[in-house]
């Protein structure tokens, strides 16, 4: 068994394709539209993370301004070099922590969340 994706859905794939790319440096894999079906999918992958790894999938569905997403989610938790570089790339390209920079509960590691244009929480993890 081998962990492929996780899939949120986006209300506005534009916004979301440039937090993911622009703001945490995320690459775009595939984006295939599906106008049959009304919906778009893109995969994305993290930097250091090959094409193959786990991805992102965004799923755009055509004409759906609102989705309800309860209270069960989390968060996505990536590792990353530095908190610090990653909090000023965000920066440079409009975007802010929601939490952070920190420190992780027993102390050891910086850490701090971000969320996407839809309200995804993403920790950041070093």
């Amino acid at each position: 068994m081998k962990y492929l994706h996780t899939m949120i859905r986006v209300t506005n794939l534009e916004k979301s394709l440039h937090f993911y790319t622009q703001g945490l440096g995320f690459e775009l894999v595939r984006k295939d539209d599906y106008a049959k079906d009304k919906f778009t999918l893109a995969f994305l992958k993290a930097p250091g993370d090959d094409k193959n790894g786990p991805m992102i999938e965004l799923t755009h569905n055509w004409g759906v301004e609102s989705y309800i997403r309860g209270d069960a989610y989390g968060h996505v938790a990536y590792r990353v070099e530095s908190v610090a570089i990653v909090q000023e790339r965000l920066k440079q390209h409009g975007y802010d922590l929601s939490w952070g920079p920190g420190r992780t509960p027993d102390g050891r590691k910086a850490m701090a969340f971000v969320d996407d244009p839809d309200g995804f929480e993403i920790e950041l993890l070093e």
